[in-house]
């Protein structure tokens, strides 16, 4: 049985091209063909999602690069079948709006102590956009450069809107999950320096965007009173690279809403952390290969921003790093498992409503 009183463990995790690990009936691959993570097969690292999913042992996991939403293809399928072979209790999916990657958001719950329900905010708006916080489905009118002119922004990646409700003693307290997986702003593909910062600077303009049009959104359920968390990948950090300062300030910054009064921000200790260090020392969630270096480059990408009202329960949050955390490095097949299912690595919140 089910323990309902404990607090909830709620995760968020990127998990690199999940969809490569499926076939079009939602079946797991799990064979010596490469999978997309370098040197990496696809059997090996649906092992590795499985010794890590059952570790984390969440009551809930936010997933990002979720496998496909298509005509041809299952999320919750794929999800609840990878559930189902693991014997994870976080054993029911639900999704959003598809998006245009073949990367979804989708969260993959514990029935027996949550339920959850897509509910989309905002008014859907026509083909050529819409100012405030339409649905995150359709598009924004926003002058991205300054010059007067109103762009449409459209998101690649909907953000996953939910309301949530806890099982057992705290049952009719509704959580309002914002799942988030922001514009990439790094160039892909071979291109000339100038080229570089020119698409720097527009993906950078296009990110802040999103995350503009995502703050409309926080304000408005803050406005309404409602318990509210953001998690995901945002591909941005407090000091994450030189843009920045072209800028003034990051997305994740726009997302808290740090020049907003103490009732209207959001709280996330890790961005905190960045924001506030002096001396550069910020926790980190992602850790990638880069060649030209040839070694390692670490970042701060992922959160799980909370309200108010949710902070002042002094929630436990915890990354779930193979290096950085004592209960990770202590168990090596946690450790290696976690080093070959992703190059992000799982964020989670404990919380007592």
């Amino acid at each position: 049985m089910t323990d309902t009183s404990r607090p909830l463990r709620i995760a968020s995790y990127n998990v690199e091209w999940m969809n490569a690990l499926f076939d079009d009936q939602g079946r797991m691959l799990a064979d010596d063909a490469p999978s997309a993570r370098y040197r990496i097969s696809r059997g090996e690292q649906l092992g590795a999602l499985g010794i890590v999913f059952t570790a984390l042992d969440a009551d809930a996991v936010m997933i990002v690069e979720a496998p496909d939403q298509s005509r041809h293809r299952s999320t919750v399928a794929a999800l609840e079948g990878f559930a189902r072979h693991f014997g994870l209790r976080a054993r029911k999916a639900i999704v959003g709006f598809a998006s245009e990657t073949e990367q979804e958001i989708a969260f993959l719950y514990d029935p027996d102590r949550l339920s959850a329900r897509h509910d989309p905010m905002g008014e859907p708006a026509l083909s050529a956009g819409a100012p405030g916080a339409p649905r995150f489905d359709t598009g924004l009118r926003a002058d991205l450069d300054q010059d007067g002119i109103a762009e449409l922004v459209r998101f690649s990646k909907p953000p996953l809107e939910l309301a949530v409700e806890a099982q057992g003693r705290t049952q009719g307290k509704t959580l309002r999950l914002i799942g988030v997986h922001a514009k990439s702003k790094a160039p892909h593909g071979q291109v000339s320096a100038s080229e570089f910062t020119r698409i720097s600077i527009e993906n950078r303009r296009k990110q802040l965007a999103e995350c503009q049009w995502l703050r409309r959104r926080v304000e408005e359920v803050l406005a309404a009173g409602q318990s509210l968390m953001v998690m995901g990948d945002f591909n941005d950090g407090p000091g994450l690279d030189e843009y920045e300062k072209l800028f003034g300030h990051s997305g994740v910054e726009i997302t808290l809403g740090l020049t907003a009064p103490p009732a209207a921000r959001l709280y996330d200790p890790h961005a905190d952390m960045a924001l506030s260090s002096r001396l550069g020392i910020s926790p980190t969630t992602a850790r990638f290969w880069l060649a030209p270096k040839k070694r390692y480059f670490e970042a701060l990408l992922d959160f799980i921003m909370v309200s108010p009202d949710l902070a002042a329960t002094r929630p436990d949050w915890r990354i779930w790093h193979p290096f950085n955390d004592p209960g990770c490095m202590a168990v090596p097949e946690l450790r290696d498992a976690l080093l070959s299912a992703s190059d992000h690595f799982p964020i989670s919140i404990e919380l007592t409503l």
